[in-house]
């Protein structure tokens, strides 16, 4: 196995990675799930500490297979069998996320995320024995700590669930070094087009998300007549909300910055994690708004409301600052994402009406940011002779 050239032309997603993608999809909505419950019956600390937890296990798997097949990705027998394998360490995470949640049991869940972990090591090995030098300096660093982080996942398995808090949040920061210590002198020949594109499809997945309990509103809306008119401004504006975060996402050529070196890498693949978890805990909101509407949830009108608007402000401060401000030149086009965001947070204290209002204000931005970009253009571009 070598690498694949960083200058190759038209490289795209392939079959199996979308197919890669799927399993995920089941994770996601698995976290989702589970956030949505522990946030209408009131244990908030508890829902968000384990999403955060199980959201980084499916994020961090998800990059550093992307990572690894922007460089490596050689469709064969033996590449496509290890592919398989981490498939299938996906959907045993998804399965133990429930007793996760619920029980503090994560047993299942770092079986599943072994799995993968153990698959892509056995990925870094094939590699070093194919690359000469540095190169294969670098991919044995890859398998060595990836080796030694999951000893130490195997080790916190067999130790009291009071240590797990502070436990995980130490093994994370090890999984993150792994990448950073691995490429110090010699980085891997991730392809640009193919990084930003993968990226991109996976935020298409976790706006998903939101589009589906965007649906759902709808749907119970027209089962319950007497509710009505409660719940379309919560479907609208969810809807609103998806628009606005596509347009803001994929308005940045980003492929153009991480092509020539402009975004430093490492800052904006680890920066989307508050991106992807914020943007899927958005559709679990508005299940939570739905839920206060229909009287299946004792959480307050403010808490059902922050439910929504906390996360896709975080959204929108997260993409400004991992992706969109590298395309921003003027001031006013810096503020827009970053203002949004106050207006978002405050659009909280309007009760049912908050998704809608938020929505709006969405929207809004949108047409601010697309004005800000046409006149910077205008001043920006030659008069005539």
């Amino acid at each position: 196995m070598t690498a694949r050239s960083r200058d190759e032309e038209f490289r795209v997603s392939t079959p199996l990675e979308l197919l890669f993608d799927l399993c995920f999809v089941v994770a996601i909505r698995q976290a989702g799930d589970r956030l949505v419950h522990a946030e209408a019956e009131g244990h908030l600390r508890h829902g968000l500490t384990g999403y955060a937890f199980v959201f980084f296990a499916i994020w961090w798997a998800w990059v550093n297979f992307t990572w690894f097949a922007s460089a490596y990705d050689t469709d064969d027998v033996a590449y496509r069998v290890a592919t398989l394998v981490q498939m299938s360490g996906v959907l045993v995470l998804a399965a133990g996320v429930p007793r996760a949640f619920d029980h503090n049991d994560f047993t299942t869940a770092v079986v599943g995320y072994l799995i993968m972990r153990v698959a892509l090591t056995l990925q870094w090995l094939r590699a070093a024995h194919g690359e000469p030098g540095p190169i294969r300096r670098t991919a044995l660093r890859y398998a060595t700590g990836l080796a030694l982080v999951q000893v130490g996942w195997l080790v916190m398995v067999l130790l009291p669930r009071s240590v797990w808090d502070w436990g995980f949040v130490a093994l994370a920061i090890c999984e993150l070094s792994v990448p950073v210590i691995a490429e110090r002198h010699q980085a891997t020949s991730w392809h640009p087009q193919h990084i930003s594109e993968r990226y991109g499809l996976f935020t298409i997945i976790i706006l998903g998300e939101t589009i589906s309990a965007s649906t759902v509103a709808v749907q119970v809306a027209l089962d319950e007549k007497d509710v009505l008119f409660d719940l379309l401004p919560i479907a609208g504006g969810g809807l609103l909300l998806v628009f606005a975060a596509y347009w803001i996402y994929f308005d940045v050529p980003i492929r153009e910055h991480l092509s020539q070196d402009e975004t430093p890498p490492f800052a904006w693949g680890y920066g989307h994690y508050f991106i992807f978890a914020s943007g899927a805990a958005v559709g679990a909101g508005l299940e939570v708004a739905v839920d206060k509407v229909l009287g299946k949830t004792h959480v307050s009108e403010l808490a059902a409301a922050a439910a929504v608007t906390v996360p896709i402000g975080v959204f929108l401060v997260s993409t400004w600052a991992v992706h969109a401000r590298h395309d921003k030149r003027e001031t006013a086009q810096w503020a827009v994402l970053p203002v949004s965001a106050v207006l978002v947070l405050a659009c909280t204290f309007a009760g049912h009406w908050a998704v809608l209002l938020a929505g709006l204000v969405s929207v809004t931005m949108i047409a601010c940011a697309v004005v800000l970009a046409a006149r910077a253009a205008a001043a920006s571009s030659p008069g005539p002779a």
